[in-house]
C-alpha cells in the first residue's frame, strides 16, 4: 500500500512538472550543433496567420534525379525558388513518412548529427522536450500541424494522390481525416498520366470559391513521379530513372499553373516542397521503396514564398 502511495505521488509530481514545461524526455544538454549554428531561414511565427501555406509533397521523388533535372534547367518553375537541399527522409515509404511530417518532423539536413542541426518549421508543443521550441519554429498545439493551424483559424485542405489518401479503404481514410476538407477522385490516381494536371485544375476551381479572408493550409500529394511513371518517357515500357525524371518535368509545368493561379487569386503563399522518400530502380539489387537504401532515404527539399 505504501509503495502504491509513493508511486502515485511520484507520478503526480512528474505530471505537474510536465504541465509547467519542466519535464523533458530529450537530453538537450548533450546536443551541440556539429557546425556553426545558423539563423533559421524563415520565422514561421511571422508566416502563420499572415500567409496561406502550401505543403506540396512530390511523392517518391529522388534527390539525385531532382538535382540532375535542376542542373540541366529542365524544371524552370521550381528552379525559380532556389536549389534543392539534400535531406534525410523521415520514413522509407509514404505512411511512416507522413505521420512524421504531419507532426512537424519534415525531412532534416542530410548531414545532421543531432537535433541541434535541425531546422524545424513547426514544433509539436506538447512533445516530451520540456515545451521548448526550436528558434524560428511555430509551436503548435495538437497532434498534427493541421490541428494546430485549425486552432488559429486556418481552413485545412488535402488533395490526395497515392492510395494512402484515396479514402477507398480504412487505411486510405487516416490521413484525409486529419483535415477539415479532403478530396480525391480516380483522375488523381497514380496510373493516370495527367493526374497532376487534374489535381491543379480541381484546385484552381476550389480557390475561386474559397473565402478570401480565411487562411488556407493545403496539402497536395503529387503522385505522378510514383510508380508507374514510364508513360512520361516516349517509347518506354517500364519505369526507370529516366522516366522518373520525365515525370518530374511534367509535374514542374503543372505546378507553374498552380502557383500562378494561387498568386492571382490568393496573393501568394509560403510553400514547402519536398519528397517523402525516394525509390530504387535496381541499385544494389534493390527495387521500389519501403526499404532502407541511400536512394530511398535521401530526398530533395525546399521552402519559399510565392
Amino acid at each position: 500500500m505504501e509503495e502504491y502511495k509513493e508511486e502515485a505521488m511520484s507520478n503526480e509530481k512528474v505530471t505537474k512538472n510536465m504541465e509547467k514545461g519542466v519535464a523533458e524526455e530529450v537530453p538537450f544538454r548533450i546536443f551541440t550543433s556539429s557546425g556553426k549554428r545558423e539563423k533559421p531561414s524563415v520565422d514561421m511565427n511571422q508566416v502563420v496567420n499572415t500567409q496561406d501555406i502550401l505543403f506540396i509533397c512530390l511523392d517518391t521523388l529522388r534527390y539525385d534525379v531532382a538535382l540532375s533535372e535542376e542542373e540541366k534547367g529542365n524544371t524552370p518553375v521550381l528552379n525559380q525558388y532556389g536549389s534543392w537541399e539534400k535531406r534525410q527522409a523521415p520514413g522509407n515509404f509514404t505512411y511512416p513518412s507522413h505521420h512524421a511530417m504531419f507532426a512537424g518532423f519534415l525531412p532534416c539536413r542530410f548531414d545532421a548529427r543531432n537535433l541541434a542541426d535541425r531546422e524545424m518549421l513547426f514544433f509539436p508543443k506538447q512533445i516530451g522536450m520540456g515545451g521548448r521550441a526550436f528558434e524560428g519554429s511555430y509551436a503548435f498545439k495538437g497532434s498534427t500541424i493541421m490541428e494546430g493551424l485549425e486552432k488559429v483559424g486556418y481552413d485545412t485542405w488535402c488533395v490526395g494522390g497515392v492510395a494512402f489518401f484515396d479514402k477507398r479503404s480504412d487505411l486510405g481514410k487516416v490521413f484525409p481525416g486529419y483535415f477539415n476538407k479532403s478530396y480525391w477522385n480516380p483522375s488523381f490516381g497514380c496510373a493516370v498520366k495527367n493526374s497532376t494536371g487534374n489535381q491543379v485544375d480541381f484546385l484552381l476551381k476550389k480557390i475561386e470559391k474559397a473565402e478570401e479572408d480565411k487562411r488556407i493550409f493545403l496539402y497536395l500529394n503529387v503522385d505522378a513521379i510514383h510508380y508507374p511513371n514510364y508513360f512520361y518517357l516516349e517509347g518506354a515500357r517500364q519505369d526507370s530513372v529516366k522516366s522518373h525524371g520525365a515525370a518530374l518535368r511534367y509535374v514542374d509545368k503543372e505546378l507553374g499553373r498552380l502557383f500562378e493561379g494561387w498568386r492571382k487569386k490568393r496573393g501568394g503563399a509560403f510553400v514547402i516542397c519536398c519528397s517523402d522518400h525516394g525509390t530504387c530502380y535496381g541499385e544494389d539489387g534493390c527495387q521500389f521503396h519501403g526499404i532502407n537504401h541511400l536512394m530511398v532515404n535521401t530526398v530533395p527539399y525546399k521552402h519559399f514564398f510565392l
